[in-house]
């Protein structure tokens, strides 16, 4: 795997709030590791393995793009979404950032049947033959089309299952980890001081509450594709 350089600041991660992790009551012992300091009862992540972590994930990550892998990012709590789909934007990745509907990936032949009635119903709407149905039936058509762009217009032009999954909070996303895990897709996971750090192949540990934190992973990760994509394209 090639070794570069992402600018990785540790100043950048503590003015983000990376290092706050949750009570000390709430936590899972394989973090001992991971933590570097108690304070006020909640213990601090020790952001010098927490860049060591995300390096690797962005080393992962790169090699990945310039070889023209897919990437799907999942994250649905509110104060990740917005991050998700920004970052699946600027990346060119699918994401899934309201809601896990259990078996997306294990029970795939499912999924890829009602993607297909997604982009058949988008067409319909976008050619006008919707307006041509009576109002009952467009309207019944129109609440159906809104709950499929809602669970699967991230993973619209998902053809088929990802070559990598990045996963922001373990225990909020736990079933498509497991997923993930069964299928033998490789896995980088945010996760804070209550999480397993052996489920995913890279764990990178950090604030998986603060906006910012999550925000700053992401961006760290999305350039390193970015740089990746575009060596795939002159290289292809």
């Amino acid at each position: 795997m090639t070794r570069r350089y992402w600018n990785i600041n540790l100043e950048e991660m503590l003015e983000a709030g990376v290092h706050f992790g949750h009570g000390t009551r709430k936590w899972n012992p394989k973090m001992a590791p991971y933590i570097s300091a108690k304070r006020k009862g909640i213990h601090i992540t020790n952001l010098t393995r927490t860049s060591r972590f995300l390096s690797e994930a962005c080393d992962l990550v790169f090699d990945a793009a310039s070889k023209g892998k897919q990437f799907l990012i999942v994250g649905t709590k509110n104060k990740a979404a917005d991050s998700v789909a920004w970052a699946a934007i600027k990346a060119r990745c699918h994401c899934v950032n309201k809601k896990w509907l259990g078996g997306m990936l294990t029970n795939w032949s499912t999924t890829e049947t009602r993607l297909h009635k997604f982009r058949d119903l988008r067409m319909e709407q976008k050619t006008g033959r919707l307006n041509r149905l009576p109002k009952r039936d467009a309207a019944m058509v129109k609440r159906q089309l809104f709950r499929l762009q809602t669970y699967l217009g991230g993973i619209k032009y998902m053809t088929g299952l990802p070559d990598i999954v990045i996963i922001v909070d373990q225990h909020e996303e736990y079933t498509a980890l497991r997923e993930c895990i069964t299928l033998g897709i490789p896995t980088i996971c945010l996760i804070d001081t209550n999480c397993d750090p052996d489920l995913a192949d890279i764990s990178i540990p950090a604030n998986d509450d603060a906006i910012s934190s999550i925000r700053l992973i992401l961006n760290k990760l999305v350039f390193a594709i970015c740089e990746g994509r575009s060596s795939y394209i002159r290289n292809p």
